[in-house]
């Protein structure tokens, strides 16, 4: 399994920026889906940013699109997702996630499925973030 490490989360206004970051240890597979996860209490665990290892795809749902970005450093095996123009609704324990996929290259139709799944290879035990005044 991938061992995956959150950091960065904490305590925001509405309106302000985070950065969290994931530290991979070494994949096991060529191709594979790299992303962010959230869980709000009461709601189901949600996909909110993926990214694609081996052609930098990358799908973001209407909630987060235009305000969150999903990026990597590949010699690092870390990836970040920038929050910006943060809401009290995104408030939650963001988990950063891995899983292997068939292709190097996916339809965004195909990453959007993946990203809207569950069923992952490896989970981080999670960043709370914290959007309130």
């Amino acid at each position: 399994q991938v061992q995956l490490v959150e950091s960065g989360g904490g305590l925001v206004q509405p309106g302000g920026s985070l950065r969290l970051s994931c530290g991979a240890s070494e994949f096991p597979w060529d191709n594979y889906m790299i992303g962010w996860f959230r869980q709000a209490p009461g709601k189901e665990r949600e996909g909110v940013s993926c990214i694609i290892n081996s052609d930098g795809s990358t799908y973001y749902p209407d909630s987060v699109k235009g305000r969150f970005t999903i990026s990597r450093e590949n010699g690092k095996n870390t990836v970040y997702l920038q929050m910006n123009s943060l809401k009290p609704e995104d408030t939650a324990v963001y988990y950063c996630a891995t899983r292997k996929v068939t292709r190097p290259t996916l339809s965004i139709a195909m990453i959007r499925i993946i990203c809207e799944s569950p069923r992952v290879d490896s989970w981080g035990k999670g960043t709370l973030v914290t959007v309130s005044s």
